[in-house]
């Protein structure tokens, strides 16, 4: 009888963080909820930050949690966030600052700024990663205009799943998948993209090592380990950046699919072997991601539910509480194919007075302003239903074939109005789930890294057969094609692709 082998994972959102207890018996994979915590910006002045030390002391909850639930028995420990923030510290390993948001509005002009230094093409070439004002290589950017005093300072770069995992272990190091989100990050040379950085004045020095996911980084903490407990556990990296987690947890069975992980963002796009730097990838703006076993992310960034996100907690802040399915209700009874939406337009990236926003994007595009709540997020999730189409249209024209499936991972996959949508505006199946995406990707390389899954592909069979996953075939595409040309329009007007 095949032993089990127990794993901890620490997958940190934009929305909130949790700890989970993964297990494998040499058959299938299984989760269970630890411990939950909150997330989210908190402003000072006009700025933005995480806070960090909150995260951390959260996270120590975690390993306490595990210790109270499970013993002591613990083969694996393993971080995964959100990409593109980072924390600096200084020589002696000290954290410097609180890590700014990527929604920080000092980073507003600094893509501008960049490209009036080094040519758009030239960017690409270097990295291979869509323009987005939030990527790391505008946030240094913007610290140097600023004058930062921790710039100055800075011994180490690491971004923000590193810096945990520096915390858990003393070892300063970047995972692969999440230095890939940086835009310095030169996925030809598979190192650094120092010459850009150089053209941009900005530091190299600050630049650590990079690591594949599956590495085992080291062991716990001693001092860690002691208190919690869990003495002998060992730190093994997974794909640090979230999306990696989730895209190696999609249960495939065939080769030519797209995936969406879907949450506050929609990362839809497929898996390749090498990097698509063409002319096309660049025109388009999409993204070339790190993933496990040296594959890349091909992909599209898009705002994703963000804009459901942000119009509940500001109904919450008019003293309506709203749960996410009490939306998608309302949505689901309100008419279809109403005003639409380009998600990626600037006036939506930051956080406060989402409804308006959406109204006056659609005053400003000569359409009729959704007037109820129902029409608000109905028009939020056929918006990003056409955003797919969008996206899946110009994967096929740069890979040159058919793509068959849509699989759709993370929170969102439990939104049934957004799959059938994205099912009819695709014209493809769309399989939903699993939710946990994320959680179980890291779990997974953990395994993997552990000897006890044998690769990838085994690795999304066990996958398929652990966890339930929802189908959803077209249905009546009629009025798609019409709303899909209307939104064509809305992005053509509004230059955003």
């Amino acid at each position: 009888m095949p032993h089990t082998s127990n794993y901890l994972a620490f997958d940190l959102g934009a929305e909130s963080g949790r700890a989970v207890a993964g297990s494998f018996d040499g058959e299938r994979l299984a989760l269970a909820p630890l411990h939950r915590f909150g997330n989210g910006p908190v402003r000072v002045f006009d700025g933005l930050y995480w806070d960090v030390l909150y995260l951390w002391r959260e996270m120590q909850a975690g390993l306490q949690s595990y210790r109270r639930a499970y013993g002591a028995g613990l083969d694996g420990i393993g971080v995964d966030t959100w990409g593109v923030d980072f924390a600096l510290l200084g020589p002696q390993g000290d954290l410097l600052a609180n890590p700014r948001h990527y929604r920080d509005p000092r980073n507003e002009a600094m893509l501008r700024l960049a490209l009036e230094r080094v040519p758009r093409q030239e960017i690409f070439r270097q990295t291979g990663i869509q323009f987005m004002q939030l990527n790391s290589l505008y946030q240094l950017l913007a610290m140097q205009q600023h004058g930062d005093a921790a710039l100055a300072q800075a011994h180490t770069l690491l971004m923000m799943p590193d810096l945990f995992h520096y915390w858990l272990t003393g070892i300063r190091a970047s995972e692969f998948s999440v230095a890939t989100t940086t835009q310095f990050y030169d996925p030809t040379r598979r190192d650094w993209a120092r010459g850009l950085l150089r053209a941009l004045d900005l530091p190299t020095h600050i630049l650590p090592e990079i690591l594949p996911p599956g590495t085992t980084l080291g062991p716990l903490d001693h001092r860690l380990a002691q208190e919690a407990g869990l003495e002998g556990a060992t730190v093994i990296l997974p794909a640090s950046h979230d999306t990696g987690s989730a895209v190696a947890a999609v249960p495939a069975r065939v080769k030519d699919f797209v995936y969406i992980s879907s949450g506050t963002w929609s990362l839809i796009g497929v898996e390749t072997q090498e990097p698509i730097l063409t002319p096309d990838a660049l025109a388009n703006n999409f993204t070339n991601e790190g993933g496990v076993f040296g594959t890349f992310r091909l992909l599209k960034n898009i705002m994703g539910l963000w804009l459901v996100q942000e119009s509940r907690r500001t109904w919450a802040q008019e003293g309506d509480e709203l749960s996410y399915d009490d939306l998608t209700a309302l949505a689901a009874q309100a008419p279809a194919f109403g005003p639409l939406v380009e998600p990626d337009a600037a006036e939506f990236l930051p956080p406060g007075g989402m409804p308006e926003r959406i109204r006056a994007f659609c005053q400003r595009t000569g359409q009729r302003p959704p007037a109820t709540r129902g029409e608000i997020v109905r028009c939020a999730l056929e918006s990003l239903a056409c955003k797919y189409r969008w996206a899946v249209d110009k994967l096929e024209e740069m890979l040159g074939r058919r793509l068959e499936v849509i699989h759709i991972v993370g929170g969102g996959s439990q939104n049934s109005l957004l799959c059938q949508f994205a099912a009819d505006a695709t014209r493809r199946p769309v399989i939903a789930g699993p939710v946990e995406a994320t959680a179980i990707g890291n779990v997974m390389l953990q395994a993997i890294a552990r000897g006890r899954i044998g690769d990838l592909a085994q690795g999304r069979e066990i996958v398929a057969l652990s966890f339930a996953s929802t189908a959803y075939e077209p249905g009546d595409v009629s009025g798609w094609d019409d709303a899909y040309g209307r939104f064509l329009a809305l992005q053509q007007e509004t230059q955003v692709l």
